[in-house]
């Protein structure tokens, strides 16, 4: 494992060689959270080099005043990506904002991206978003957070949490995410959607982003894949790693198949 700071400052961890895959975590963590999902789920995947960077202002990865709002980030990850990959055709994953962003660099480059994975994403319209509710467990484990966060509240999603999850709020610049979210919109530049192999995974019980508007991707990447799982939320990559991992790997195969 390596640690290292890459393009305009982006701190990143990184696991194993071969084709590089990118794997971006939501707004208010770090890369632990998406490592400590991800890392499992790409566990017997060979030749893949797992790299999960810090996001702009959150973990140990700074956001200047030069950035002003969505745009400017996509822009800073792209530059990222080229840097970190060397030219080769990577995988792209991301979860919740992540998963916006990532859509949005693969369809700004489809030639550089070999698949895209995209798991409970923030998207634009999002719509039919459930109330919140617990699954399994008492309710009453853990801080506010973890409650309206997880849906399956048993203590080892509460041990996750306080693992992967929360230590990344003491990290978090409030205020240049509060600089950059008020743009978090990002500027269309006419681009289709991503036409490579694809993934979508959705959690029924999300109460964040839902999962409606994560079915209409179906219709909109041509390669993809769309699985809602119940008994899941945002935290679905915490709350069902099986299933994610069976996901992904059909996914990798798809990909592998694409060449």
């Amino acid at each position: 494992m390596g640690t290292t700071a890459g393009a305009g400052g982006v701190h990143f961890v990184q696991h194993g060689a071969g084709r590089p895959v990118l794997v971006l975590h939501g707004a208010g963590v770090d890369h632990r959270e998406t490592e400590a999902c991800f890392e499992p789920a790409f566990a017997g995947a060979a030749d893949l080099r797992r790299v999960y960077p810090d996001l702009p202002g959150m973990g140990a990865t700074a956001a200047p005043e030069s950035l002003r709002g969505a745009d400017d980030v996509l822009d800073l990850l792209l530059e990222f990506a080229d840097a970190v990959t060397g030219g080769v055709p990577y995988l792209l994953a991301g979860h919740s904002a992540g998963a916006y962003l990532a859509r949005a660099m693969a369809a700004r480059r489809p030639e550089r991206v070999a698949g895209l994975a995209l798991v409970c994403p923030l998207l634009p319209g999002a719509r039919d978003v459930p109330a919140h509710g617990v699954v399994a467990g008492s309710g009453d484990l853990g801080d506010d957070g973890f409650r309206g966060y997880f849906v399956v509240q048993t203590p080892e999603m509460l041990d996750r949490y306080e693992r992967f999850v929360a230590p990344a709020a003491a990290l978090a610049d409030a205020a240049a995410l509060a600089r950059i979210g008020e743009r978090w919109d990002l500027t269309p530049d006419g681009s289709p959607s991503y036409p490579g192999p694809t993934v979508v995974v959705a959690g029924r019980r999300d109460s964040t982003v839902g999962y409606a508007a994560a079915v209409d991707l179906l219709g909109e990447h041509p390669r993809a894949s769309l699985a809602v799982l119940d008994d899941a939320g945002h935290a679905l990559p915490h709350e069902q790693p099986a299933l994610l991992r069976a996901l992904l790997a059909e996914w990798l195969e798809r990909v592998e198949r694409a060449g």
